[in-house]
């Protein structure tokens, strides 16, 4: 059964795909058409207005940006390259209650985003240790995946808790891979593909806490990385919890360049939490 608590996707009459709903609070504006309508900014801001939202989070084109940032829209994080190798994306964020654009926790956010930039990125991961296989995931695994998300996040933006879900995004757009040992998944991620643009988000990274402290994330990355070289993707990104250290520190470690940061974007295990935008060339 779908999450009733996930927020819901819905394409606009213009074509452009939006994930909107009570759960993040917000209108996420996924995939605007091309080129994006002028009026689209304004029709967002009118819904977010009559659902009660507090926040419009964007993803948009630069040569786009100009009716985003004359309707209000502020950009908060940029990936160069994003579409096809060729058209920067632009995180834009509209407020609708200034209180969503105030980060309670900014000292905080700031000191963790220091820590990972002191960071140094690493030129040849260790050896995962022999216990451990990657593999992708296929249908015979999505009940064991569920359960895994359902351990490390009680709540998500997306419904990765229902394996029909995760079955039916296997089937079109997402490759997930996992961690093994002993027959058991031990930890899991996906690959997020817009074969279209050419790039792919690095995602829904997933390790239960008895098997954490063994690099699981750096060496899924890296695989996911070297599958997606092979589709020929051309850019890599994640969006990482800016209070999650390990998370960030993953990603610049593996060579990310810092994007920017989404302010009190997305809900995770029942709060809402600023996002950082990690992105990497992979040709």
């Amino acid at each position: 059964m779908p999450d009733p608590a996930s927020d819901r996707l819905e394409t606009l009459p213009c074509g452009s795909l939006i994930q909107h709903g009570p759960s993040n609070d917000r209108i996420y504006l996924m995939k605007a058409v091309a080129p994006c309508p002028a009026q689209l900014p304004l029709e967002l801001i009118a819904l977010s207005r009559e659902k009660g939202y507090s926040k419009i989070f964007a993803k948009v084109r630069e040569p786009d940006a100009a009716p985003f940032l004359a309707a209000g829209f502020e950009n908060e994080a940029l990936i160069p390259g994003f579409y096809a190798g060729e058209i920067s994306a632009l995180f834009m964020g509209f407020y609708l209650d200034a209180a969503r654009s105030r980060e309670s926790d900014a000292d905080k956010l700031d000191e963790i985003h220091a820590i990972t930039m002191a960071k140094e990125p690493i030129e040849k991961l260790p050896p995962l240790d022999r216990c451990f296989s990657i593999r992708p995931c296929g249908p015979a695994d999505v009940a064991s995946m569920a359960r895994i998300y359902a351990d490390v996040f009680p709540s998500y933006p997306f419904p990765i808790h229902d394996p029909a879900y995760l079955l039916k995004t296997m089937e079109s757009h997402i490759a997930y891979f996992g961690v093994e040992a002993d027959s058991e998944l031990v930890a899991i991620s996906s690959a997020e593909m817009d074969v279209k643009s050419s790039n792919v988000e690095m995602t829904d990274f997933a390790t239960p806490p008895r098997w954490r402290g063994n690099q699981l994330a750096q060496h899924l990355l890296a695989r996911m990385e070297t599958d997606m070289k092979a589709r020929g993707i051309r850019t890599a990104y994640t969006i990482a919890r800016a209070l999650s250290a390990g998370m960030n520190i993953t990603f610049r470690k593996a060579g990310y360049a810092y994007g920017g940061r989404l302010k009190n974007n997305t809900q995770i295990s029942g709060q809402i939490e600023s996002m950082n935008v990690w992105f990497k060339p992979l040709v």
